[in-house]
């Protein structure tokens, strides 16, 4: 991909090269959110942790790999977001950055509406794929976690129990894959690199992984080890483009 040739080029000329810069536009997962628990004013929330948010893993690859160079890095994620809420802050948080390349990933929260949002989650991708190229911007579809296919005896709360059984019974009737499939073909309809994690998943699931306990909370948010899979699968799919 050409971001890689960029961050060679400033590897090779530090001051006459410009910076790279990376966005990352989605939800909780990508914002960085792990573990939810009920709050003394009796709401749910989320544990916030961006240190171990997989665009900081990106990071620390490549600052492995390039010591020398200097990155920005853009975390457009926001916790409870879709495709809808991504498409109109497009130009606020990622466009005015001007990104050489941006991960988009979303879809876990859009599968709440069922197969009857699919045609409104393929629209909006559409929209953000190319308001992004049309910037000048290289794009990246990646696909998100699978959610829990368990009920996990962790949980005790009522409310997480009761969304942890709306998340199940949407992974056991395909509808997260449903929507990764209609992603991924807009993103070759649009000329976009897809980065199918959602896949990997699958594939522990297919030789015995107990995914739900590969989940923070127990239903959507990935464990900070399990970032780490959406951080080498993307900076993989960089350099093999």
């Amino acid at each position: 991909m050409e971001i890689m040739k960029i961050i060679a080029a400033k590897a090779a000329n530090l001051h006459g090269a410009k910076i790279p810069t990376i966005a990352f536009l989605g939800d909780s997962v990508t914002q960085g959110c792990f573990e939810c628990y009920r709050t003394n004013e009796g709401g749910i929330q989320t544990v916030f942790d961006k240190d171990h948010a997989y665009h900081r893993y990106v990071d620390r690859i490549l600052s492995m790999l390039y010591t020398n160079v200097p990155i920005n890095i853009i975390n457009a994620g926001i916790s409870g977001d879709t495709t809808g809420g991504g498409l109109e802050r497009l130009e606020r948080d990622v466009l005015c950055h001007k990104p050489d390349l941006t991960v988009v990933c979303f879809g876990l929260n859009d599968c709440i509406s069922g197969l009857k949002g699919l045609e409104t989650y393929k629209e909006n991708l559409r929209k953000i794929f190319t308001a992004l190229k049309e910037s000048g911007s290289e794009v990246i579809f990646m696909t998100a976690n699978m959610v829990n296919t368990a009920i996990s005896c962790h949980l005790k709360d009522e409310d997480l129990l009761t969304t942890a059984n709306n998340s199940m019974n949407r992974q056991k009737n395909g509808i997260p894959r449903a929507y990764f499939d209609g992603g991924m073909e807009v993103a070759k309809a649009c000329g976009v690199t897809i980065c199918d994690v959602h896949a990997k998943w699958e594939q522990l699931a297919n030789n015995g992984v107990n995914v739900t306990e590969l989940l923070a909370n127990k239903i959507n948010h990935p464990t900070r080890e399990m970032n780490w899979m959406f951080a080498y699968e993307l900076v993989n799919t960089m350099m093999s483009e």
